[in-house]
């Protein structure tokens, strides 16, 4: 009996989630249909769909979205990255085991 109630719950479950992923496609791809515009921001691209709010981590200090990028990285080459590790390693050693080499 309680193989068939854990069969009925997870059956409901699958259908659950199978539901929602088929409305979260659904809600994508409207989102991929609309062209959006970043540049404009009186565009009715660039703003977010009506009654959605921003994260806070995309507002600047007066509330207004901002459209300069978060983050900028900076590559570097292998050798240079190799060099970084093996100085980093090389100063870590303890004193007392520098002395020994």
């Amino acid at each position: 009996m309680l193989q068939i109630i854990y069969l009925i719950a997870f059956t409901i479950l699958a259908f659950l989630a199978i539901g929602n992923l088929i409305r979260s496609l659904i809600g994508f791809s409207m989102d991929a249909s609309q062209p959006r515009s970043i540049n404009n921001p009186n565009s009715p691209g660039y703003r977010y769909r009506s009654g959605a709010v921003p994260h806070p981590e995309l507002l600047d200090d007066l509330g207004n979205v901002t459209t300069e990028p978060l983050l900028i990285m900076k590559s570097i080459s292998i050798e240079d990255a190799r060099t970084r590790l093996d100085a980093l390693y090389h100063n870590d050693l303890p004193r007392s085991a520098e002395g020994e080499n």
